[in-house]
């Protein structure tokens, strides 16, 4: 501390009397760089957390036809998609320290995949860990830990809930197995105990997601500022060609 002082000091007496120090005491200085640790140590775990994810499931969860999604290349076409518009934008600008989950709900070629994929690659940008995955693919992991050394159930449950966002892809499409609802209800509860939010992408509305999850997962999904958006417009899909993005 002495050694961190006096160098101050004399770095002071060297400048100029017009230019302010950004330090003016070792205690600042020293204030400064654990800071600054404290940063680099919380984006080394959010990528370790990134890359344990991406080799848990070999990919990051955003399919090619999403990669470059982003709000700018998004089509509106009435007012209620740039409402939802806005509301994926302000999603993003309010996540930071948010518990606020979001259900984007609708037709098939609606465009919920890519205003999901839009706030994840935003996020991603930001320095967040996401993950979009479908209940099949979360499924067929899960299948795929028993009986193996590598990685337990409980491991992967604790890969899923860890992630800053967890986007769950295709709600409704399973078996609607006792097993899927058990492991859909740990995985959101986990989430939301430790203050993180999730997505849903479903084809079903709000009564019969309730119906397959369950009331206990639908209030959490209610958390905070949580969004249930409803895409009720023709489907896009027929105009895709590949090469939009």
């Amino acid at each position: 501390m002495k050694n961190v002082g006096d160098l101050m000091k004399r770095l002071q007496k060297m400048m100029p009397a017009n230019i302010e120090p950004a330090f003016k005491t070792g205690e600042e200085l020293l204030a400064w760089q654990k800071a600054q640790g404290q940063l680099r140590s919380a984006a080394i775990e959010r990528e370790n957390r990134a890359m344990k994810m991406q080799r848990t499931f070999n990919r990051s969860g955003i399919r090619p036809l999403h990669q470059n999604c982003s709000f700018d290349n998004y089509v509106v076409e009435s007012q209620e998609q740039l409402k939802a518009l806005h509301l994926a934008r302000q999603y993003v600008e309010e996540f930071e320290d948010s518990i606020s989950s979001f259900i984007f709900s609708g037709k098939p070629g609606t465009g919920k995949n890519h205003l999901a994929a839009a706030i994840c690659n935003e996020l991603l940008l930001r320095g967040k860990s996401v993950l979009i995955i479908t209940v099949a693919d979360i499924m067929s992991a899960m299948k795929g830990t028993f009986g193996n050394r590598e990685i337990s159930e409980e491991q992967l449950l604790s890969d899923l809930s860890n992630v800053d966002l967890l986007v769950i892809d295709e709600i409704g499409m399973q078996n609607e197995s006792r097993y899927e609802q058990v492991i859909i209800n740990q995985i959101v509860d986990r989430r939301s105990s430790s203050k993180r939010p999730t997505g849903m992408l479903s084809n079903h509305n709000s009564q019969e997601m309730t119906r397959l999850l369950g009331e206990r997962v639908m209030d959490r999904m209610r958390l905070g500022n949580s969004l249930f958006v409803t895409f009720d417009w023709p489907s896009f899909r027929p105009r895709v060609t590949g090469k939009e993005y």
